[in-house]
């Protein structure tokens, strides 16, 4: 059995796997699972599903679907040896052409989003660039084959997906598998439909700290187009800095949530002295209903999901500005 096992995982990987895809609603493919994971997910992990309302079906092979949400759920697991949370969301999403000048790896289109995060142990920045590699693994020796990951990434490939991840050492990881949305709901979601009359910006300056340069880079162009003075710092000491010289001029404050040093919501309470009339949004990698649950932030906290699109970002601002 594990060699069949094995060569499935292999077939996988190698995108050469037999699939008979079908119209799906990813929605009741996890609903299915519900007992499967349980089996699986030790007693110390607390499971939490949150489905998505209304999705759009997705065109996709249900067992290889399982396969995902399983193989995910089981590196979750082993991540979190002294148990934890792992949380299993669907949502849809639109991407535009702008969101694909920097996320190549995906096409713009309409998307069926399958998350699953736990609150493990993470990655670092080198286990992070072979995560997807076959035979690559952090487990001890007898632990995994390594193939898990590399398989998710040959079927996600294979259903023409796609999948990132986003993970901080000791805060856990988070999993975003994009299944190309299909039928008559998907139709419905236009990028029309999302835009607001306006999200241009009026001058208004923004404080932006972020340690990873490509999002800095990225969120600079989208802002600086929009009409806004951005200020940008690569880290808390830079922004406290920029902050004592914009006093009461600061606008709003755009955080990463966790950072080295100080984390966002400490750093939007030390600027909150040094500017008293600024307004704050929370970004992260991790999905809003994760963040909420974790104690990091208090709820009721504005806060945006990486990866997000130009649109997402500018709707988002220009709300919080008008309040």
């Amino acid at each position: 059995v594990r060699a069949a096992d094995l060569t499935q995982q292999l077939l996988a990987f190698s995108r050469k796997q037999i699939v008979t895809p079908k119209v799906i609603d990813l929605n009741r493919v996890i609903k299915g699972m519900n007992k499967m994971l349980r089996r699986l997910i030790r007693e110390d992990v607390e499971i939490s599903t949150l489905l998505g309302h209304d999705l759009p079906a997705i065109k996709a092979d249900p067992t290889q679907v399982e396969q995902i949400v399983m193989n995910l759920a089981l590196n979750a697991r082993d991540a979190m040896p002294f148990g934890g949370n792992l949380t299993v969301e669907t949502d849809s999403v639109l991407l535009d052409e702008e969101y694909q000048q920097t996320h190549q790896y995906i096409a713009p289109g309409p998307y069926v989003v399958l998350t699953v995060t736990d609150t493990g142990h993470g990655m670092d920045a080198e286990a992070l660039s072979h995560v997807f590699e076959p035979f690559y693994t952090t487990k001890q020796m007898g632990r995994g084959t390594g193939l898990g990951l590399s398989t998710v990434y040959g079927i996600v490939k294979q259903s023409g997906g796609s999948i990132s991840v986003y993970s901080e050492v000791g805060r856990g990881t988070c999993f975003k598998v994009y299944f190309t949305a299909v039928g008559e709901k998907a139709g419905q979601i236009t990028k029309e439909d999302r835009r607001p009359e306006s999200t241009a910006g009026q001058g208004e300056i923004i404080l932006v700290v972020e340690d990873e340069k490509a999002i800095r880079d990225i969120v600079e162009r989208i802002l600086s187009g929009a009409g806004y003075d951005v200020k940008m710092a690569a880290d808390t000491e830079k922004a406290m800095a920029l902050a004592q010289d914009l006093g009461e001029g600061l606008d709003l404050l755009l955080t990463d949530v966790i950072m080295p040093g100080m984390q966002g919501r400490d750093l939007s309470d030390v600027i909150s002295r040094i500017c008293p009339n600024f307004k704050t949004v929370f970004m992260s990698g991790y999905t809003e209903n994760v963040i909420a649950h974790s104690g990091v932030l208090d709820e009721g906290v504005e806060f945006i999901s990486k990866p997000f699109t130009p649109d997402d970002l500018l709707r988002k601002i220009r709300r919080i500005l008008n309040k």
